[in-house]
């Protein structure tokens, strides 16, 4: 056999190996794990107290900008109400809080029975109020968290700052790069702890997949650039000395990390907000619609839901100003709903506008040596590409796969200009949207000429793309816009139409972060707007 064919062979036995050769799991009626949750994670089954009729505020989610919100409100003295329709998990350093996703069950998904990921392997368990929203749309899955704490319980933990020219290529003027140079992206840097891998952790056994990385783009003429996380160190210190559980060093991290090793939102922003004593989140709270009555007060109704579906309640709660932090999905569902029902009946022509993904393409290539076990999820680095479409390669492991595979993976970013609007459906009252087939294509042949490149030049082993490996996944799980900032709303999220309604998540961001992860943004801008809003 030819060398390269026989790599190619070899690439894909690795692959089967690492997945099994029996691809299709129990069926969801059979999985007896169902059971065992209250015994798992008692605290999701307690009892889930009511929110207030009346908030002076209520805030609808609990991720970034939500968190940020609920804050900063809070130390100004208004007193506010953050409904999150997720439950409030725990972590400890040695119970299976969360589900992997190399063998998951219903604490990783919220309400669904199957799933196929990155590594083609299809996946049934029972429905369950778990972490990860997989939402299909028209030429595209949405992957969006569903529990207190948002996207920092599920996300990769790289907090990216953008460069200057590509940002404001992207935002077009409506926001000062220089005012978050200064002081937004040293606050969340600070608030969250962020930095970059420390030498211990990198050099440990759990990121070969890394230092592979690394010693190939190196290869290739790119020189790789850390990435600022938001994992504490000493908890994947405790993993390896085995003083915890093994999570963040076995690529537990789309479906949560049981031991807290990502600081996510539930131990910084939503906890300094409720030590305040003026902020309360409320899980398993739904936000069915919001609406705005003759005296100005907003109306927003919300469905009760256990942990395992069931509807426990529907209320009616009101409240004097209205902070929309659900996520690009979440909040303009919420506002393509109530402009098409005529709850909200000043909303201009631009709500429903500007999504994008920001060009997410999963890829993978061969390594040219890879030795170790485990697969370390925090991303030590990236780099840079404008030969063609301005792009980010990150540092990526396999969802799924929780060992070496020898096979490298790389989140790509790509930045892309297509943009697609969000519409609503009458008949079903749902909220919608289609992504052209043609603009996914052109970010995963942006992403895939370079990762090739990189794996020619550096000698790797196998060629996935030749597999179909990489860049199957048609997914984002960075949505972004649908409230524009400049365009649905000011300059600061305050939404035109209806006064003390504001935005303040990644809906208001037209798209794209410029070839990075959102998170950081999304933080700082909630940072700068939420002050903005306050002193106004």
């Amino acid at each position: 056999m030819h060398r390269r064919a026989f790599f190619k062979a070899a690439g894909l036995a690795t692959i089967a190996g690492a997945v099994g050769t029996n691809l299709t799991m129990p069926s969801a009626a059979a999985d007896p794990r169902e059971a065992m949750f209250p015994s798992w994670v008692p605290e999701i089954f307690a009892p889930i107290p009511d929110a207030p009729e009346h908030s002076p505020a209520i805030v609808i989610g609990s991720g970034f900008g939500a968190a940020v919100t609920a804050l900063r409100l809070a130390e100004a003295g208004i007193v506010n109400t953050v409904l999150e329709r997720g439950s409030r998990w725990p972590n400890d350093p040695w119970r299976e809080i969360f589900t992997g996703d190399d063998l998951p069950d219903g604490r990783g998904f919220w309400h669904r029975t199957s799933f196929t990921g990155v590594t083609k392997v299809p996946m049934s368990f029972g429905a369950f109020g778990g972490v990860l929203d997989v939402t299909e749309f028209g030429g595209i899955d949405v992957w969006r968290a569903a529990a207190v704490g948002g996207g920092s319980v599920v996300f990769t933990g790289a907090m990216v700052a953008p460069e200057r020219r590509l940002f404001d290529q992207v935002f077009g003027g409506i926001v000062d790069y220089g005012e978050l140079e200064r002081v937004y992206y040293p606050r969340v840097r600070q608030m969250l702890r962020l930095d970059t891998m420390p030498a211990d952790i990198y050099n440990s056994e759990p990121f070969a997949h890394s230092r592979a990385w690394d010693a190939q783009v190196r290869a290739a003429g790119y020189q790789p650039i850390p990435n600022d996380s938001i994992f504490t160190w000493d908890v994947l210190r405790a993993e390896l000395a085995g003083t915890s559980r093994p999570s963040a060093t076995v690529a537990r991290s789309n479906l949560g990390n049981s031991n807290g090793a990502k600081f996510d939102l539930n131990q910084n922003y939503l906890r300094y907000a409720a030590e305040t004593g003026k902020s309360q989140v409320y899980p398993g709270h739904q936000v069915d619609s919001i609406a705005q009555d003759g005296n100005g007060k907003f109306v927003v109704t919300v469905t009760k839901l256990a942990p395992t579906g069931q509807h426990l309640a529907t209320r009616t709660l009101t409240c004097d100003k209205l902070f929309l932090g659900a996520g690009s999905v979440g909040t303009s569902e919420l506002l393509v709903r109530a402009q098409a029902t005529g709850a909200l009946p000043h909303l201009n022509e631009h709500i429903g506008d500007g999504f994008g993904t920001n060009g997410d393409v999963v890829l993978a290539r061969g390594a040219s040596s890879v030795a170790g076990q485990g697969q370390g999820v925090p991303s030590a680095s990236r780099v840079y590409d404008e030969s063609g479409a301005a792009l980010t390669l990150e540092n990526w492991y396999i969802p799924g796969i929780p060992f070496e595979t020898g096979a490298l993976a790389s989140l790509g970013m790509v930045l892309d200009s297509t943009r697609a609007r969000f519409g609503y459906h009458p008949a079903s009252g749902g909220v919608g949207l289609n992504w052209p087939a043609q603009a996914q294509r052109a970010v995963v042949d942006a992403a895939r000429a370079v990762d090739h490149r990189i794996a020619e030049q550096a000698g790797a082993l196998a060629e996935y793309g030749a597999l179909g490996y990489d860049a199957n996944a048609q997914f984002t799980a960075h949505p972004l816009g649908g409230a524009v900032l400049g365009r649905a709303t000011d300059g600061y999220g305050r939404v035109h139409g209806h006064p003390g309604l504001y935005v303040m998540d990644g809906a208001a961001i037209p798209g794209s972060t410029a070839t990075v992860n959102p998170s950081l943004t999304i933080t700082a801008l909630a940072e700068r707007n939420i002050e903005a809003i306050l002193r106004g």
